[in-house]
């Protein structure tokens, strides 16, 4: 019994950076602590015996589960609910807890891991995030050492995006950062004086709910809308290239935005919340 809790102790000692590894590689606080408690089942099973290093082992434990647990939620992939169902989801866990720890990793970031294929979200969050050496992490993925470099190389290309930034990058971070701020403040004023007069507000079938228009040409009134949804789980993304929007609650992207800017003000949003088309995108993390 002593020794079993002495097993224990150490594990609790190591739950943090365990539930740490396994939100970066699923995204989700309640699947991370099923994976975390799940290493311990199997330390407890095997009792410790055999083990030299236990942060190295239950680390691999945890990467195995996780990975196992990626490659089933890829091959039961669903679609997501309509925006406004999604936004209205109840969290299983403290909601506070989770956006910490969404906003901790980085919220852009986690949707674009999401985009991974698993094998390549495992080798980037291990070697990237853990600094765990290439030819421990392919024993986890079954891949050879330089196999597995490649897969991390791949996934660290796609967050990075292209290398090469536009001129005016940073003038249109100015301006998504201003909309988000009077988003999230309820300035009505503020987002006022970022609309052109004449802006367009374009939206797929998901992305404004049911009944709302396609198409809504009235600054005042796409001004009401962003006080009204208050930029919620929302953070700057380049996509396709461009400084935009992406809305993701809990790290799960349910929409993006991209803006149309001339002259210093916003002249188009298009709000994009289809699957297909959301799988179509560049996203990219901003530097």
């Amino acid at each position: 019994m002593a020794e079993h809790d002495s097993l224990a102790e150490q594990f609790e000692a190591k739950r943090g950076h365990l539930r740490g590894v396994a939100y970066r590689m699923l995204g989700s606080l309640s699947e991370a602590d099923d994976a975390v408690q799940e290493a311990w089942l199997r330390l407890s099973r095997s009792g410790g015996s055999g083990v030299d290093n236990l942060g190295a082992w239950l680390t691999t434990v945890v990467a195995r589960v996780c990975l196992d647990m990626l490659r089933s939620r890829k091959a039961r992939r669903e679609d997501p609910l309509d925006v406004e169902e999604a936004g209205r989801m109840p969290s299983s866990h403290d909601p506070e807890q989770e956006l910490l720890l969404a906003n901790s990793v980085g919220l852009a970031l986690l949707v674009i891991l999401d985009t991974l294929e698993p094998a390549e979200r495992l080798a980037f969050v291990l070697h990237d995030m853990f600094a765990m050496p290439f030819d421990e992490i392919a024993e986890v993925v079954g891949r050879s050492t330089d196999a597995t470099r490649q897969l991390a190389s791949r996934a660290r290309r796609r967050i990075q995006g292209s290398p090469a930034p536009r001129a005016d990058r940073s003038r249109q971070r100015e301006i998504v950062d201003a909309y988000l701020a009077a988003a999230r403040d309820g300035n009505f004023d503020a987002l006022m004086s970022l609309l052109d007069p004449n802006i367009v507000l374009r939206a797929d079938h998901r992305a404004l709910g049911r009944g709302a228009p396609a198409e809504i040409r009235d600054a005042a009134a796409i001004a009401e809308r962003a006080v009204k949804a208050g930029a919620r789980a929302a953070q700057p993304a380049l996509i396709d290239g461009e400084v935009g929007v992406v809305v993701a609650p809990r790290g799960k992207l349910l929409m993006v935005l991209k803006f149309t800017v001339a002259d210093g003000k916003i002249v188009e949003i298009e709000a994009i919340a289809d699957r297909d088309r959301l799988r179509q995108l560049d996203l990219a993390v901003l530097g």
